[in-house]
């Protein structure tokens, strides 16, 4: 009995639906832990602190809600899918068709965009065919096994957002890093306080311990989800700067 890796791989859509959850759970217990426990009672308090706590809890909501849109976007949105029967035009048809072509006609122009390897030579753009999509195969183009479709300019399968990162979703996929990392290190050091006095607190029973586990809990996720993705915004910056995906930065490694 054989066994379809591709298949396999398809099945990894699953997990990605318990991460959508995940992402959810996360942010539904920071929001608890930010806005309910620790300074949304701090509104009441008046003076120079209630103007603070209401500060931060509008440029807590402000990231949250940009984080939300540059996260929906990047499920939602067509990463870059290549149209049926697609062959690469002539000079000449590209000339006599002039603006008259459609976007699902066209290809991304950053697909045909030339990159440089790590050597410093330049990699002209080329055309191939997919044997398992049974189609034409743009400059840059790749096979994602997940989806199970090519993806323009495909930068990599992301299973947070169940979607492949491409040519059409990488800015949303960018400012989704850049909204997620400002908002998990704005929620590290406002709750900072919170967790030193945690086991003080703990033995005076000043707080409940469904409230301190939840302080608890939501600094530590938050710290190690800022410090991971400050690890992938320097990343995807530096690939960016040169025009290169994540997939034709390790292919490039393996070939050295």
């Amino acid at each position: 009995m054989e066994i379809n890796l591709f298949k396999l791989c398809s099945g990894l859509k699953v997990i990605g639906y318990f991460m959508i959850l995940l992402v959810a759970a996360i942010i539904s217990l920071s929001y608890y832990a930010v806005v309910v426990v620790t300074w949304g009672p701090e509104l009441l308090s008046g003076g120079l602190h209630s103007f603070l706590a209401f500060f931060i809890i509008i440029l807590f909501h402000f990231l949250l809600i940009m984080l939300l849109w540059s996260y929906f976007m990047v499920v939602f949105k067509d990463p870059g899918s290549v149209p049926n029967n697609w062959k690469p035009l002539t000079e000449e048809e590209v000339l006599e068709a002039g603006s008259s072509l459609t976007l699902s006609e066209s290809i991304e122009p950053e697909a045909f965009t030339s990159t440089h390897s790590a050597d410093g030579r330049e990699r002209r753009p080329q055309v191939g065919y997919c044997s398992r999509c049974q189609n034409g195969k743009p400059p840059r183009c790749h096979h994602c096994s997940v989806c199970q479709r090519c993806v323009l300019k495909m930068d990599h399968h992301c299973v947070w957002v169940v979607n492949c990162v491409g040519a059409r979703n990488y800015k949303f996929f960018l400012l989704f890093l850049l909204y997620t990392f400002l908002e998990t290190t704005m929620d590290t050091f406002i709750l900072l306080p919170n967790f030193i006095n945690f086991f003080s607190e703990a033995k005076n029973h000043s707080t409940s311990p469904g409230n301190l586990a939840v302080i608890f809990l939501t600094f530590v996720l938050n710290l190690a989800f800022a410090l991971s993705l400050l690890c992938f915004v320097v990343m995807h910056v530096s690939l960016l700067s040169s025009n290169t995906t994540t997939i034709e930065a390790s292919e490039g490694s393996t070939q050295q």
